[in-house]
């Protein structure tokens, strides 16, 4: 008898991120931070952008201009392209002046 191929370690174990929003993302989506589980096909920055934006309309208008708010993964900055593997900690934030 033949076994059934076990399962990918992708496919089992579900991606849980903390999420956290800050300054005007806050306001908009109105959470500080939240625990989501990845759906399939979300990969990167921008696929998660996208995603949240499909959740509601606090998110769309968060998300509005995808050019325009910026991300880290674990603390670390990143591009709209990074890829969300292993990451732990997804955090959302308006672009930031010095003075």
């Amino acid at each position: 008898m033949t076994q059934a191929p076990a399962p990918s370690a992708a496919a089992a174990v579900p991606r849980s991120v903390r999420l956290v929003y800050f300054a005007w993302v806050r306001e908009r989506v109105g959470l500080a931070d939240e625990q989501v589980e990845l759906p399939a096909g979300v990969n990167t920055v921008l696929d998660l952008v996208r995603w949240l934006k499909t959740r509601d309309e606090g998110y769309a208008a968060a998300f509005a201009d995808e050019t325009l708010v910026r991300a880290a993964i674990d603390q670390s900055h990143v591009k709209p392209g990074a890829h969300l593997d292993g990451a732990r900690e997804i955090a959302f934030f308006p672009p930031m002046t010095g003075g």
